[in-house]
């Protein structure tokens, strides 16, 4: 993810692995579990979330302010352990 002004706080593609997390359960902040909703596996999507979706007034020092809007490039690799080269095998449990 990164601020409005570019700053690059944390990256799992950097990394090379993945965030996993369970949708609603609370493990990540408002904006994901809201952004993530309805994306297909494979999908990419850029989510811009709010202070009040992401660490609020407090933020997340030292790396977030208060207040502060994130900006996160994200992708669904995979659903409940299915990832997309599962259903391009043929695999129809998604």
């Amino acid at each position: 993810g990164k601020l409005t002004d570019g700053t690059v706080f944390d990256s799992s593609f950097e990394r090379g692995d993945p965030i996993q997390f369970e949708l609603g359960s609370g493990q990540v902040i408002k904006g994901w579990d809201q952004g993530i909703l309805a994306m297909c596996l494979g999908e990419k999507r850029k989510l811009k979330i709010p202070s009040k979706l992401g660490y609020g007034d407090q933020g997340s020092p030292p790396t977030i302010p208060g207040g502060a809007t994130l900006i996160f490039d994200t992708e669904l690799v995979a659903v409940n352990g299915k990832t997309l080269d599962d259903k391009k095998s043929g695999d129809s449990e998604l």
